[in-house]
């Protein structure tokens, strides 16, 4: 194990966002093994509750327009932004993957509903890093279209499964960002006995 390869893929994540990718596709094979790398997180009771669904070529087109028609119906007039309405109809064009990630619910329920969705974060964690490892921007979104019921419907999800977002993915058009965290002792208390 080389842990300075590990340790150098966690610090140079970072959120890069649809706008900033070019428009060069990316290859299945290269999907599937950041999908594979998602499938290898921690899970509670062997659940695997990550479920996903992919979007490429003209497919991200049904996923823009169902994202900013949905926008448009669910938000009330008081709360609706022109910008928000474009970001969501546009992130889905830019980027030339977009997973949807999903919670699938355990049928006994017997894993708590918060573990199944921390190990959905864990999936989302490992595939920012495997798409790191590929010279990918990634950027895991979310919005009250994600979370509306109406996104179970178009995705075909049971009553007690969830969607947790969009996991958009590209070849970044710009320089990979920059980034920096605060002292780790800072957030840390020990207990020694």
């Amino acid at each position: 194990m080389h842990t300075a390869t590990i340790d150098e893929i966690i610090r140079r994540r970072r959120t890069i966002k649809p706008a900033q990718y070019s428009d060069r596709p990316i290859e299945n094979a290269t999907i599937q093994a950041i999908l594979e790398s998602g499938n290898w997180a921690p899970t509670h009771g062997m659940t695997e509750p990550w479920r996903f669904h992919v979007f490429t070529g003209s497919a991200r087109a049904q996923l823009s327009e169902f994202m900013a028609k949905t926008y448009q119906e669910i938000t009330a007039a008081d709360t609706f932004k022109q910008t928000k309405l474009e970001k969501l109809r546009n992130n889905p064009l830019l980027a030339p993957c977009t997973i949807v990630v999903c919670m699938q619910r355990q049928v006994s329920g017997k894993i708590p509903e918060l573990e199944e969705i921390e190990a959905v974060a864990c999936a989302v964690q490992n595939m920012h890093l495997a798409a790191t490892a590929h010279g990918l921007g990634a950027f895991w979104s979310t919005s009250t279209v994600v979370y509306h019921d109406a996104m179970k419907q178009f995705l075909k999800l049971g009553p007690e499964d969830r969607c947790l977002g969009l996991f958009f993915l590209g070849y970044p058009k710009i320089e990979w960002p920059t980034s920096s965290r605060g002292d780790v002792a800072e957030k840390t208390v020990w207990h020694h006995t």
